[in-house]
């Protein structure tokens, strides 16, 4: 089963609602995948603009 990923933030999502943005509005096609761990410490989350942990994709159509 693929996993759901909130359009605005990118964020893999399990319920009904984004924990982040409150969206309701998912998509099951994407592509590729970041895990932070530390948003303040990263570059990578820098560089994607994330300011929360959590698992986010890197391309959502």
């Amino acid at each position: 089963m693929k996993k759901k990923v909130c359009k605005q933030c990118k964020l893999f999502v399990q319920g009904d609602e984004c924990p982040i943005c409150h969206g309701k509005d998912f998509s099951f096609n994407w592509q590729g995948r970041v895990y932070v761990f530390n948003p303040e410490k990263s570059i990578v989350a820098k560089k994607l603009s994330i300011k929360i942990k959590g698992e986010y994709a890197l391309k959502v159509k």
